[in-house]
């Protein structure tokens, strides 16, 4: 098993940018695929962000690529999200998520571990 916790949250102007961290503990951290997710009131939990277990494959989702940024420390069991250029449309609760599997998938279901959260809010 893998515990996961985030950090990193908080409230931003439209344009600004946020860093999130995701600090993994127990089964080796480069055995996981890590993800990035979101979830907005109201709404599903969709896909934002993952990388492979050696951080060499990256896949974001079409709204995020460009601004988003996604990077794992497997040394420090650390994965990163760099957020710039945020938007209103951004403000969601992000849930940093690990896969045992050697394969990057997008859909939430796919993930067995998760995070708390970390509430993330752009301001117009």
């Amino acid at each position: 098993q893998v515990q996961l916790v985030e950090s990193g949250g908080g409230l931003v102007q439209t344009g600004g940018s946020l860093r999130l961290s995701c600090v993994a503990s127990g089964r080796t951290f480069s055995s996981y695929v890590m993800g990035w997710f979101r979830q907005a009131p109201g709404k599903e939990r969709e896909f934002v962000a993952a990388t492979n277990r050696n951080g060499d494959s990256t896949r974001y989702t079409d709204s995020v690529r460009g601004r988003f940024t996604i990077s794992r420390d497997n040394a420090k069991n650390t994965v990163s999200l760099q957020m710039n250029s945020l938007k209103p449309e951004d403000t969601a609760v992000y849930y940093c998520a690990a896969r045992d599997s050697p394969f990057v998938t997008v859909l939430p279901t796919t993930y067995e571990y998760w995070g708390q959260g970390t509430q993330v809010t752009v301001s117009s």
